[in-house]
């Protein structure tokens, strides 16, 4: 078990990175396997590994006494009454995972009236952990030990490194992306470009799509946030998270970024 890197922080915090690290082991026993993989009602595809990480997470989880939202399970809008809510993409970037890119993720938050506290997204691919507590700061976990991470303070848009999504990528945000002027760009699978910008590694993502649900991004905005990064995403609806235009940054000049 792996020590959270907070002293003294929340207990769901030691609980969630457990789960996130457990559910990373089931999703690579998938990924080294010939797998076969399942497509949803709305055309997203589906694996064994998106439902194993999802039982790993649920049954770490439920003892916590906190209701878990997952993009694996239906939703029948009871959780629009709790004030604390857990919020879990078992297997963030599916794409990426039959695509083997290695870019998925398993990502966890922990809501509280409306917004993350707590944040933790498993890189099972590459051996890391990112995680944050509101107030505590961010953190990555990699080589066998915690670090820091600070987003970065790049505050002119002609030197700055965008990220955007590796298969969904528009040509409205490349248009977006060459209007402002945007130093370079990198295509880069699941809430690893949130990662990113956390980690001052990039320092702009930016998306306008309209399919972004809750468990998409609830644990990358605590990351993003805690590490000093901007974050546009959300805003408070019926006591739940909800997400809007979704827009990440580093820590200066996010204002200029922002497209029209």
């Amino acid at each position: 078990m792996i020590t959270p890197p907070v002293r003294g922080g929340m207990p769901e915090l030691g609980r969630a990175l457990e789960a996130a690290e457990r559910a990373g082991r089931a999703v690579m026993d998938v990924y080294r396997t010939e797998f076969e993989h399942d497509t949803k009602a709305d055309g997203s595809p589906v694996t064994g590994a998106d439902l194993a990480s999802n039982q790993v997470i649920r049954e770490m989880l439920e003892g916590s006494g906190h209701r878990i939202l997952s993009e694996e399970d239906a939703d029948d809008g009871s959780r629009l009454g709790e004030r604390t809510l857990w919020i879990v993409d078992p297997l963030d970037g599916t794409s990426d995972f039959v695509d083997r890119t290695g870019e998925f993720t398993v990502m966890i938050a922990l809501v509280r009236d409306g917004r993350p506290i707590l944040g933790v997204i498993g890189w099972p691919d590459g051996g890391e952990l990112y995680a944050a507590q509101k107030g505590a700061g961010a953190f990555r976990y990699s080589g066998g030990r915690w670090e820091g991470i600070r987003a970065s303070d790049a505050g002119e848009i002609g030197r700055s490194k965008a990220v955007g999504s590796r298969h969904h990528l528009s040509e409205r945000e490349k248009e977006a992306m060459a209007r402002l002027g945007v130093g370079s760009f990198e295509g880069v699978g699941s809430s690893l470009k949130a990662c990113r910008i956390a980690c001052g590694e990039a320092d702009l993502y930016f998306t306008y799509t309209d399919k972004m649900c809750e468990w998409d991004s609830a644990a990358s905005s605590c990351i993003v946030a805690e590490a000093g990064g901007d974050d546009h995403r959300y805003k408070r609806r019926h006591d739940h998270v909800q997400p809007q235009r979704c827009e990440a940054s580093g820590r200066d000049g996010h204002e200029q970024r922002r497209p029209a």
